[in-house]
C-alpha cells in the first residue's frame, strides 16, 4: 500500500505526463517546449538500401581464386552500374589448416569452450567469427521414414569424415513447430548424438500432391476424392514461415550462413503461396543466408502403373502415358519451390540424386573462399519488384558464382492484400514494436459471473496523426486494428481484427480531437498480456500499445469491487451487449487520459459484488444489504468537494449479484488544477471498505 505522501508524489508524476500528452494533442506548448526555440525542433530519419552479395570466384579448373580486390569487380543492378561501398574476403581453408597444425589439446579446448547456447549467448559473434556456419534443417513434416533415414545418415557421414575445425553446425527440425535440436557447436560427438536421436517414426510425410480426376486417381474403393489444395497451401505456408523465422534469428550473425534444407518437396497450388515464398527469400537475403535444398526422395522410378505403395489406377491411363505424365508433373511441382528458394538466396537445389554428400561438398566449396560485396542501390523505388544483379570481373578465365537478384522493399502504396495483412501480423508478433503513430489504451474489469469477467478496452489515437481526406463536407479516413490477449503461458485467449472507416463533418475539426476505438474480451481471473496494433491506411504508418494486466480473483477479496471507469462522454446504445459500460440505453465512453475541462461532466461507474447481508432479526428474517459510497476530490491533503453519501439496501443487478454505481459530477464546482479522485465504498454489514484513488486533471475552459 502507498502512503498518502507516496501516492501524491506518484499522482503528480502520472498527471505531469498526462498534461504533456494533452498539450501535445491540442497544440498547447508544454513547459519544456516554451523554453526552446521552435525552429530547433526537428525529426531526423535515415533510410538506406544496402545490398550484400556473396561471391565465389573459380578458375577454369574449378579452384577458388584468392587475393581479389574490390576494383576487380563490377556490379550491375538492372543493367545500371553500382558503386561498391564495402568489400570483405573470407578464407576458411587457411583457418582449417592452421587448426590442423595446432596441438590436439588446444583444439579440444577450443571445441569445448563453445557455449551450449550460441544463439542466445551475448558473445555468439565471437564464437562464430571466421567459421563456416552451417544449419542442418530437417523438415519432418514432409519426409517419410526412409527419406529421414537417408538425410540423417548423410549428416552423420559429413560429421565423421568431412567436418573440419572451421565448421560450426547447428541442428534444427520442423514437425508441428520449429525446434532447436542442437545449438552451434564444433563437437562431433554431440552432433552425432543429436543426429542419432532422430527416429524414423518422426518422418510424418504430410506432403500431399494435387488430386487428379477420377481416371487419374488410384482405386481405393471410394467414389469421393477430397481436394487437398487448401491443406497443401496451409502446410506449405507453415514451412516457409519456419524458414523465415530461422533466417530472422540467424540475421544477428555477420558471417555467411549456409542452411541445408532436407525435404521431400514443397508443393504450391498456384499463386497462393507466392507472398510466403517471397517473404522467406527476402528474409534469407537480408540475413545473408544461402539455402541449399536437398530432395530426400532421391532418384525415383515412375512405373506407369504407380509404385507398390499405391493402389492400382482406374481406366486406361496407365496405357496412354497420362499416368506417367501426371507423376512427372507432380514431382516437378514439388521441386519447383525448392529450386526457387535455393536459387534466389545464392544456394543450390539437389534433386533426383542418391548422393546426398553433394550438398555438403557444395556448401564447403561455397563457404571456404568467398568475397562479400556491398553497395547501396541507386534505385529509390520501393515497389517490391525483382532487381537483377550482374557481376563482372576484369580477370580472364575467372568464373563467378552469386545470387542473381533480390526483391526490392515495398512501401505501403504498393502493398497488396497479403502484404497488408502480413504487416499487421508481423507487427503484432514483433518483440520491438513500431511507434510511428501514438496509441493509448485503457482497460477495466467487471464481473459477469463467478468465473468470467468482461474486460472493456479503449484505444485512443490523436486525430492529428491520422491523414484525413476531404470529400465534400466530410473528412474521411480508415484505420486497421488488430489485437491479441495471451495468458501466462503465452497462449492466445482472445483476438480482434477490424477495419474502421471514419467519416466526420468538417466542422468537427477532427484533427484537433481524438479518435477512440472500443472493444472488449470475456476472460477468467488470471494474468494476461495484451497488445494492439493500429495502422492508418493512407501512408501505412503503424503504432502499437502493449501491457500486462491482472484480472483479480475477487473470491479472495474482502470487498469485491470492479475497476473504476472515468468518462466525459456518453452515447446512445440500445443494442444488447455484455459490455458493462452499456446500461439503460446509454454507453459510457472512457476518458483514457483522465483530463477534463470545467465545462464538462465527470461520469463514474464501478460495481460492488456480493455484499454481506444482515443476519436474521426475529420473525422478520430480513436479509438486507447496506452499502455506502461517495466521491471526493482532494487538492493535495485538502478536500475540495464531495458528493452526497449514497446508501443502498437492494441490488440493482441481482442477476450478477452486483450493485452498479453511476455518478454524474459537474466539474464547474472545481477550480482548474490537479486532483485526486477518491472513491469511498463501505460494506456496513460486512465491515469491509475500499478507497480506490485516481489522478485527474481539470483544466480551464478552452478558448472559443
Amino acid at each position: 500500500m502507498l502512503s498518502s505522501f507516496q501516492f501524491a508524489r506518484w499522482a503528480r508524476r502520472v498527471t505531469a505526463a498526462l498534461v504533456a500528452w494533452f498539450c501535445f494533442l491540442h497544440g498547447y506548448p508544454t513547459a519544456s517546449q516554451e523554453s526552446q526555440n521552435p525552429q530547433s525542433q526537428f525529426t531526423f530519419r535515415l533510410s538506406t538500401n544496402l545490398v550484400l552479395v556473396n561471391v565465389v570466384a573459380r578458375d577454369k579448373q574449378g579452384n577458388p581464386v584468392r587475393n581479389l580486390q574490390a576494383q576487380d569487380f563490377t556490379v550491375l543492378e538492372d543493367g545500371r552500374e553500382q558503386r561498391i561501398t564495402s568489400f570483405d574476403s573470407q578464407n576458411l581453408d587457411d583457418v582449417a589448416e592452421q587448426a590442423a597444425h595446432a596441438p590436439a589439446e588446444a583444439t579440444a579446448a577450443n571445441n569445448s569452450a563453445a557455449p551450449r547456447n550460441v544463439l542466445k549467448a551475448k558473445d555468439a559473434q565471437e564464437v562464430l567469427n571466421n567459421k563456416r556456419v552451417i544449419v542442418l534443417f530437417f523438415d519432418l513434416s514432409s519426409m517419410d521414414a526412409d527419406s529421414l533415414k537417408r538425410a540423417v545418415e548423410a549428416g552423420k557421414k559429413y560429421v565423421q569424415f568431412k567436418m573440419t575445425s572451421a565448421d560450426m553446425i547447428a541442428v534444427v527440425s520442423f514437425a508441428s513447430s520449429l525446434r532447436l535440436d542442437l545449438d552451434f557447436t564444433a563437437d562431433k560427438n554431440r552432433l552425432l548424438a543429436t543426429l542419432g536421436r532422430f527416429s524414423p517414426s518422426e518422418g510424418r510425410g504430410t506432403e500431399n500432391g494435387p488430386t487428379g480426376d477420377s481416371d487419374l486417381g488410384e482405386e481405393n474403393g471410394d467414389s469421393y476424392i477430397p481436394d487437398q489444395s487448401d491443406y497443401n497451401e496451409f502446410n506449405t505456408d507453415r514451412r516457409l514461415q519456419a524458414l523465415q523465422s530461422l533466417c530472422r534469428v540467424l540475421s544477428r550473425f555477420n558471417e555467411k550462413k549456409s542452411l541445408i534444407y532436407f525435404s521431400s518437396g514443397m508443393t504450391q497450388t498456384g499463386v497462393e503461396n507466392t507472398a510466403a515464398v517471397r517473404a522467406a527469400v527476402n528474409t534469407a537475403v537480408r540475413s545473408n543466408v544461402a539455402i541449399y535444398a536437398m530432395d530426400t526422395r532421391a532418384l525415383e522410378a515412375m512405373p506407369p502403373g504407380g509404385s507398390a505403395s499405391l493402389g492400382s489406377l482406374r481406366g486406361n491411363v496407365m496405357y496412354t502415358g497420362l499416368a506417367v505424365q501426371q507423376q512427372s508433373d507432380q514431382n516437378f511441382a514439388s521441386q519447383e519451390t525448392l529450386v526457387t528458394v535455393a536459387g534466389d538466396t545464392g544456394g543450390k537445389a539437389f534433386l533426383d540424386t542418391n548422393d546426398f554428400g553433394q550438398v555438403f561438398d557444395q556448401v564447403q566449396r561455397d563457404a571456404s573462399v568467398y568475397y562479400i560485396l556491398g553497395y547501396r542501390s541507386s534505385s529509390s523505388a520501393r515497389d517490391g519488384s525483382f532487381r537483377r544483379i550482374q557481376l563482372k570481373i576484369n580477370r580472364p578465365g575467372v568464373r563467378l558464382e552469386f545470387r542473381k537478384g533480390y526483391y526490392a522493399p515495398k512501401d505501403f502504396k504498393h502493398f497488396d492484400g497479403h502484404d497488408k495483412e502480413r504487416q499487421l501480423t508481423d507487427e503484432l508478433n514483433a518483440e520491438l514494436s513500431s511507434t510511428d503513430i501514438s496509441v493509448y489504451m485503457s482497460l477495466a474489469y467487471f464481473r459477469l459471473d463467478e468465473s468470467r469477467f468482461s474486460v472493456p478496452i479503449s484505444l485512443v489515437v490523436p486525430g492529428s496523426q491520422i491523414p484525413f481526406n476531404h470529400s465534400g463536407d466530410q473528412e474521411k479516413a480508415s484505420v486497421d486494428v488488430i489485437g491479441e490477449v495471451q495468458d501466462e503461458l503465452k497462449r492466445p485467449v482472445g483476438d480482434v481484427r477490424q477495419t474502421v472507416k471514419l467519416a466526420l463533418p468538417t466542422e468537427q475539426q477532427v484533427q484537433h480531437k481524438n479518435v477512440q476505438y472500443t472493444t472488449g474480451f470475456v476472460l477468467p481471473a488470471g494474468k494476461y498480456h495484451i497488445k494492439f496494433v493500429v495502422r492508418e491506411n493512407e501512408g501505412g504508418r503503424v503504432g502499437s500499445f502493449e501491457t500486462s494486466f491482472v484480472v483479480p480473483d475477487l473470491r479472495k477479496a474482502p470487498l469485491k469491487i470492479s475497476s473504476v471507469v472515468l468518462a466525459s462522454q456518453r452515447q446512445e446504445n440500445n443494442k444488447k451487449s455484455q459490455n458493462p459500460l452499456v446500461r439503460n440505453g446509454s454507453e459510457l465512453i472512457p476518458n483514457v487520459a483522465h483530463v477534463f475541462s470545467v465545462d464538462q461532466h465527470l461520469y463514474l461507474q464501478y460495481e460492488v459484488y456480493d455484499p454481506a447481508k444482515s443476519k436474521d432479526k426475529g420473525a422478520e428474517k430480513k436479509h438486507s444489504i447496506h452499502l455506502l459510497t461517495s466521491i471526493e476530490f482532494l487538492d493535495g491533503q485538502v478536500k475540495s468537494f464531495e458528493t452526497p453519501l449514497v446508501e443502498v439496501r437492494e441490488l440493482n443487478a441481482p442477476e450478477r449479484g452486483a450493485e452498479v454505481f453511476q455518478f454524474d459530477v459537474p466539474l464547474d464546482q472545481l477550480k482548474p488544477g490537479l486532483y485526486t479522485c477518491q472513491i469511498n465504498v463501505i460494506d456496513d454489514e460486512g465491515g469491509t471498505f475500499a478507497f480506490p484513488r485516481l489522478p485527474i486533471l481539470v483544466r480551464a475552459k478552452p478558448p472559443a
